[in-house]
């Protein structure tokens, strides 16, 4: 089979990230043109990995009849319209989390993509990670029986700025969501109710733009289970990324991952490397693992591991936890639902 033609639209950190994924990794796609509204670093990223073209405008990613597939790398706030031009245009897509922050608009992509009849997968990279991957293998398989808890731990080395937080959508649409996905993941059901709490402990400039940097959150899920997220904005020690699935007949938890396994003991005390620094280093071989599935789901003409619908359910959740801290209260995901008509 011939190699599947890409374009990327948004020369970003996370544009980098997939076109190198894609260069050096994945044999069977090709990038034929980068674009970005930075001319700068579209021209910059084409020159370091020999993509043929680069642009300012998207759209001539969308209109080359040469390119079959685009990843939507861009801002957040263009993720839904880029989506819809290129269904449209008949390309198949992959999209960075989240497709937006409103359900209406994530409801319109999905309608243009099954008119469409195209290939979407969204980008919740951490399904593919090795760690967490075997976690939920192991409780999907039955060995830990009926699953009682999920609990999963995300805290970022250090905050953003407070430019950042007040255009990212809040913590639990831009960083939570990835733990929302995950929680559902490991657990094997759907969410039934949130309760969220959340305080701004480690900077107070994240809270004058109005947004937390500490959060807790407990769910309870369909099948009975419960489950809690724990998130920070700042972790001295590096980037803290655990999960774990109790369940009646045993546990399965994940740890961080270190640059190296050695460990120091002397009379002093026992030492070990600090977790990788941040996404980049911890989450690397999701990010070729996820592309990988991508590529061969277009190519094979098979269902996308995490689809459309995976990317609006986070986006509930994470409505959800808005509404229960700003109210005090625990919200049914129902309620939400019906509000936005789903």
């Amino acid at each position: 089979m011939k190699r599947l033609t890409i374009g990327i639209i948004g020369a970003g950190r996370i544009g980098n990230v997939h076109a190198e994924s894609i260069t050096y990794h994945i044999p069977e796609a090709e990038i034929l043109m980068i674009s970005d509204v930075d001319s700068v670093k579209a021209k910059a990223l084409a020159e370091r990995l020999g993509i043929p073209k680069w642009s300012d405008n998207h759209l001539d990613i969308i209109n080359n009849p040469d390119i079959e597939a685009v990843l939507v790398c861009s801002p957040t706030n263009t993720h839904a319209d880029i989506t819809i031009e290129a269904a449209n245009a008949g390309k198949h897509i992959f999209c960075e989390k989240p497709v937006d922050l409103t359900i209406e608009k994530i409801l319109q992509a999905k309608a243009a993509v099954e008119k469409a009849g195209v290939t979407m997968q969204i980008g919740f990279n951490r399904r593919f990670d090795h760690n967490h991957e075997k976690v939920r293998e192991i409780a999907q398989s039955g060995a830990l029986g009926k699953v009682e808890l999920v609990k999963i731990t995300s805290r970022d080395p250090a905050p953003p700025s407070a430019e950042y937080a007040a255009s990212s959508g809040g913590l639990f649409m831009d960083m939570m969501i990835h733990d929302f996905d995950m929680a559902q993941f490991l657990a094997g059901s759907p969410v039934k109710d949130v309760y969220a709490q959340g305080a701004v402990l480690v900077d107070k400039a994240i809270g004058e733009a109005g947004d937390i940097d500490t959060a807790v959150v407990t769910l309870t899920f369909e099948n009975g289970a419960l489950g809690v997220i724990d998130n920070s904005r700042r972790a001295a020690y590096g980037y803290d990324q655990r999960v774990e699935v109790f369940g009646e007949k045993g546990m399965a938890a994940d740890e961080n991952d270190c640059d190296t396994t050695v460990r120091v003991s002397t009379a002093q005390g026992v030492v070990s490397d600090k977790p990788q620094y941040f996404f980049l280093e911890r989450y690397m071989g999701s990010f070729v693992k996820e592309m990988k599935a991508f590529v061969a789901a277009v190519r094979d003409g098979t269902p996308a591991p995490v689809t459309v619908d995976d990317a609006l359910s986070p986006v509930i959740l994470a409505l959800a936890a808005k509404k229960s801290m700003a109210e005090g209260r625990k919200v049914a995901v129902r309620e939400i639902m019906e509000t936005h008509h789903v």
